[in-house]
């Protein structure tokens, strides 16, 4: 049998196992192409069966729909999933008529006061159907609420059994120490691929590596585009977000494409495919870190899952990592 790598995550003490390769959900509503609700709990139930049981979704998903979709999987199998969820941004509701594609659209502003995390905690328990979270992150960082405030108010809900550890996402690296000063934390949440290495730069890797906190790793296919399969902006769907992104529009992916082809023939000496390829450089970077990708096929599901099989060599990582640092990727990461 197969084993399946993990890492702990947690504090000292209070430490859980968790796999490497988890499943990020925000691409099960209408965000890259029109999705069936049926077939997304398909996925969910197969990612369990194989064992990947780190699940990320946010209240904003989708407006909420995305936390109630799990609740049909998680009504009779809480006890198998690590479920993390967040709070902090702030929708507005969709005009009569108005469909739902991307939830940026309706994004008004963020929140992190202690009264509007108990509003947002005590609906994605109802919309999740559960009665804790496993790992409850703060989305984005309000300007106007002190970071200390709202981690201390997210406290309480630990010391209430209603979250059993704290995270961050899309944080700076002094958010995260402040935050850490008030409340251990044991994840932070961000971007982070061959195709956006800013974590590296910015010191929120290095915070991490030395107060022993998680990265958890979304977009780590960069929104697809390092599975190889978006050679162009006409191949997208009219529904799709990523029309609107800077990195896949008309005159980048032909830009980007000497970047990707790399990819593939790394990829090829593997035997794997290149997105594969992709998470198991991301893996190799961070020894405390999860990756979470996302899709809408149980096919993609298994690739991406069996990438933590991978081990690169040291010749190639060194390959991949000149490569990333020397790529000219055109656009800008959102």
């Amino acid at each position: 049998m197969t084993t399946i790598p993990t890492i702990e995550l947690g504090i000292p003490k209070n430490k859980v196992r968790v796999p490497r390769i988890g499943f990020g959900t925000m691409s099960m509503p209408r965000v890259y192409g029109a999705v069936d609700d049926k077939e997304s709990i398909k996925v969910l139930n197969h990612a369990i069966d194989i064992g990947c049981t780190f699940w990320d979704t946010a209240n904003m998903y989708a407006l909420g729909h995305t936390e109630k979709l799990l609740s049909h999987v998680l009504k009779e199998r809480r006890n198998e999933v690590f479920l993390c969820t967040k709070f902090g941004v702030v929708t507005r509701k969709p005009e009569p008529g108005e469909a739902v594609s991307h939830h940026t659209d309706f994004i008004t502003g963020f929140n992190g006061k202690p009264s509007y995390m108990r509003k947002c905690i005590k609906e994605s328990l109802e919309r999740l159907g559960v009665d804790y979270i496993d790992l409850y992150y703060l989305h984005f960082s309000d300007p106007d609420t002190p970071i200390e405030e709202t981690i201390a108010a997210m406290a309480e809900l630990v010391k209430e059994g209603k979250v059993h550890y704290l995270g961050l996402s899309n944080c700076s690296a002094d958010e995260l120490r402040r935050a850490h000063k008030a409340h251990p934390i044991a994840a932070v949440q961000v971007e982070y691929s061959a195709w956006c290495t800013d974590i590296e730069t910015n010191g929120v890797l290095d915070a991490c590596r030395e107060l022993g906190i998680a990265v958890v790793a979304y977009s780590p296919l960069g929104h697809g585009l390092l599975i190889g399969k978006v050679r162009s902006h006409d191949s997208l769907s009219e529904d799709d977000w990523r029309r609107t992104h800077p990195r896949f529009k008309q005159e980048n992916p032909d830009n980007n494409d000497k970047f990707i082809s790399a990819i593939e023939n790394m990829a090829n000496k593997y035997n794997r495919k290149p997105g594969q390829l992709a998470i198991a450089w991301l893996l190799a970077q961070y020894d405390n870190l999860i990756a979470i990708p996302g899709t809408k096929q149980i096919k993609y599901l298994e690739e991406n899952f069996a990438a933590s099989q991978i081990k690169l060599s040291d010749e190639d990582l060194n390959k991949l990592r000149l490569l990333i640092d020397s790529a000219n990727i055109q656009g800008n990461r959102t």
